[in-house]
């Protein structure tokens, strides 16, 4: 099944840090965001783009995507792998979003994060192996 291409617009806004200028939410659009210790919520395009803004603020590359259609092609599963420098520090993330679309728009995004992972922390899972 083919790509949905709002969701294809968002994920290349989160490899070029783009965020700010994505418009892919509806007026009605809810994100309810699981991270590290902690569970957020937002609605509305403006206050989902100013939290994906923070996490998605360097440009950054997939060194994993998987994209899986849901609900007969209204939305996908994406999990990922994301890599990116910050102030010169490698770093990396492990999302997985729920996504659903709507004429076009995505409607709600329930997304696990996995926390951010700087080089070292990223060197010492390396050491600790699978």
């Amino acid at each position: 099944m083919a790509n949905t291409p709002v969701i294809d617009e968002f994920l290349h806004a989160i490899e070029n840090a783009a965020i700010p200028d994505c418009d892919v939410w509806s007026a009605d659009a809810t994100l309810d965001a699981t991270v590290p210790n902690w569970r957020l919520h937002a609605t509305g395009p403006d206050a989902i783009r100013a939290e994906y803004a923070r996490w998605f603020a360097d440009p950054a590359h997939f060194d994993e995507l998987r994209r899986c259609p849901v609900d007969g092609g209204a939305g996908e599963v994406v999990e990922y792998t994301l890599s990116w420098t910050e102030n010169g520090v490698p770093h990396a993330a492990h999302h997985m979003h729920r996504l659903t679309v709507r004429d076009g728009r995505i409607v709600a995004d329930t997304v696990f994060c996995g926390g951010r992972w700087p080089a070292k922390l990223l060197a010492e899972m390396e050491d600790a192996g699978d």
